[in-house]
């Protein structure tokens, strides 16, 4: 029977994303439907499955595997001081940039929810419905971080400042209510340690990070698919911290946590998070949400009528407990996003289901709490992604197009200009030579200068840019020229060179500040050397029916719309998403956003109506 319950367990884990792709169920994240499933296929309805030791321990694993990878989501780079002075166009660009920033305002609305949860625990006690003052306020300032990072996953948002906030707040809503609930054991319970050996667990963090950091860059040279060292390091990681946790009287998921940070600290590779979210979103996580579902016997829960009392007092303490953070958010963000924010940050159950397990192994809770605490967090998971999801849009930040300026209009760069403003990108053009002007001109935005000096530049504001072409004839201009941008604070440069057996050394001056050079011949050698390594890239080009295209995503009907459920996703094969200047690997379950590049093949018949389609602003 163990092995049949955990068969239909899997099934169901297998299942769910499937029907939920078929019946196109994208305002909830998976997390809650496999609760959901979970309360269906256990006691509470048709009773199909039990958790014996075996699906225990799994999820246990689960949960711990959860919280492991909900510490490698967080982006230390926002709580780092600059060690450098500001460039000049830093300095420039600083009059634009928000005055709050994401760790600032998880800050501020943290410190929101922490007071709003010590006044609901105070009138839950004063009015008799839940006397434990401390287990109250723990568990109204919990925020389920697994399911917001589905959510902000879902929305391709952790990338975003609207995303890093939001991700920040949840971060304090785990692991604040973890340091509480392992002081109220500490305090209130039986078998605790004294509580300065919680010390202990940052003691070995900070060790395991200086032992291994100058190891890992080796870790992941030497690693091959047969050894797997990255995974294995991630693994000792999480053993040792949730044994150390344990041995000091902590809870598990607090030492899982510690682990994820650790890793993160150590900067894995893309391709290790990919695995590890593979292992955990793939097998262990999707046990624990469905057993969690499982283990509610709503049955007996809803028999109770303080149960049914209970219930929505505590949801709406939940949601009243987030409820400051909607006025922290609006200091930067739109209201519908601060609103949406908000309501997400409401969601809570992994916390919860800690909390309460602590709490009824020291008996300080009753079934019928502990059932309404459950149902409660559960109606928070449902309804407060439906919310996010409902009043979310792109932040105008997110939409600002890129700008992109050129010094020299020749037949190289004014055919460049013309595609790229037919995208998301902000072209300008400019030129010394009157000619030159008075060829392009009605073409492209081409500006005359009389003068090509650095300083000239500056003053007209030809620096002020994101990305700078210096594609003049005269390669020692634009040697001198590419000296002068990266030290006003351009971030990226793009140099052509022409002339290599001069400038070499110039060449490898400015590969070495982190200008990108480019030169026709070295790009034609390039392309042969593919074709030759690489056939298919001929077949490709001479193929007559199909062909690799580009298009920026303009149209707002087909925004916020998943790969799969394009009405054309049949007739391409999407390859890239550009967004943000970040390459995405895209699945079906991707989210087109507005202003994303698309790179795709597709019939050359059809590949132009559908890049006009999406082109097409509206």
């Amino acid at each position: 029977m163990d092995q049949v319950s955990l068969v239909i367990i899997l099934l169901a884990a297998l299942l769910i994303p499937l029907i939920m792709a078929k019946f196109k169920i994208n305002s909830l994240p998976t997390a809650v439907m496999e609760i959901i499933v979970g309360i269906v296929i256990g006691p509470s309805v048709f009773n199909f499955v039990n958790t014996p030791d075996l699906i225990s321990q799994l999820s246990t694993i689960g949960v711990i595997v959860l919280l492991f990878l909900s510490g490698l989501e967080i982006d230390f780079s926002l709580f780092k001081k600059r060690r450098t002075a500001l460039t000049p166009l830093e300095q420039k660009n600083a009059v634009n940039t928000p005055k709050y920033s994401p760790v600032r305002l998880s800050v501020y609305a943290y410190s929101t929810i922490i007071v709003l949860s010590l006044l609901l625990a105070a009138a839950f006690k004063v009015s008799g419905l839940f006397s434990d003052f401390w287990l109250a306020a723990i568990l109204f300032g919990t925020i389920s971080l697994g399911i917001v990072i589905a959510a902000l996953k879902e929305q391709e948002l952790l990338s975003k400042a609207f995303g890093q906030t939001i991700l920040l707040i949840s971060v304090f809503g785990e692991l604040v209510p973890m340091m509480g609930l392992t002081l109220y054991a500490s305090v209130y319970g039986s078998n605790s340690q004294s509580l300065w050996l919680l010390l202990l667990i940052l003691a070995v963090a900070a060790l395991l990070l200086l032992r291994f950091k100058p190891f890992f860059r080796f870790y992941q040279n030497i690693n091959k698919s047969t050894t797997q060292l990255d995974i294995r390091l991630a693994f000792f990681l999480i053993v040792t911290m949730v044994t150390v946790a344990e041995s000091v009287g902590a809870e598990n998921i607090l030492g899982a946590f510690v682990a994820g940070i650790v890793l993160k600290l150590l900067n894995p590779s893309e391709t290790t998070r990919e695995r590890l979210d593979a292992i955990g979103y793939g097998f262990f996580i999707p046990i624990f949400f469905i057993t969690t579902g499982v283990d509610l016997n709503l049955r007996t829960l809803l028999t109770s009528g303080k149960t049914l009392l209970l219930i929505p007092l505590f949801f709406l303490a939940y949601m009243v407990a987030k409820i400051g953070g909607y006025w922290v958010l609006k200091l930067r963000f739109k209201q519908a996003n601060a609103l949406a924010g908000t309501a997400l940050t409401a969601t809570t159950m992994t916390m919860v289901l800690a909390v309460l397990r602590v709490a009824k192994s020291m008996k300080t809770i009753t079934s019928d709490q502990s059932g309404a605490f459950l149902l409660a967090a559960l109606l928070t998971c449902v309804i407060s992604p439906l919310i996010f999801n409902k009043f979310y849009s792109a932040e105008k930040e997110d939409l600002v197009k890129t700008a992109v300026h050129f010094i020299g209009a020749n037949l190289s760069t004014v055919p460049v200009a013309q595609q790229l403003r037919k995208g998301w990108y902000d072209v300008s053009m400019y030129t010394n030579h009157p000619e030159n002007y008075q060829t392009y001109h009605a073409q492209v935005p081409v500006t005359l200068m009389e003068n090509f000096t650095a300083q000239d530049l500056q003053d007209h504001g030809v620096f002020d840019t994101d990305i700078l072409v210096l594609g003049h004839i005269d390669a020692e201009r634009n040697y001198e020229l590419a000296k002068a941008a990266k030290t006003y604070g351009v971030r990226r440069i793009i140099v052509r060179f022409e002339d290599r057996n001069v400038l070499n050394e110039h060449e490898d001056e400015l590969r070495e500040l982190g200008v990108e050079v480019y030169n026709t011949p070295e790009a034609n050698i390039t392309l042969l050397r593919a074709l030759i390594e690489s056939p298919s890239t001929l077949l490709l080009l001479n193929d007559t029916e199909n062909s690799i295209y580009e298009v920026r995503v303009l149209n707002h009907l087909y925004t916020d719309v998943q790969i799969k459920n394009l009405q054309f996703a049949q007739d391409i094969t999407i390859s890239q998403v550009i967004r943000n200047r970040k390459l995405i690997a895209p699945n079906g379950n991707t989210t087109i956003m507005y202003g994303d590049r698309l790179i795709f093949t597709g019939n050359k018949q059809t590949a132009a109506q559908i890049r006009q389609a999406l082109a097409t602003a509206n």
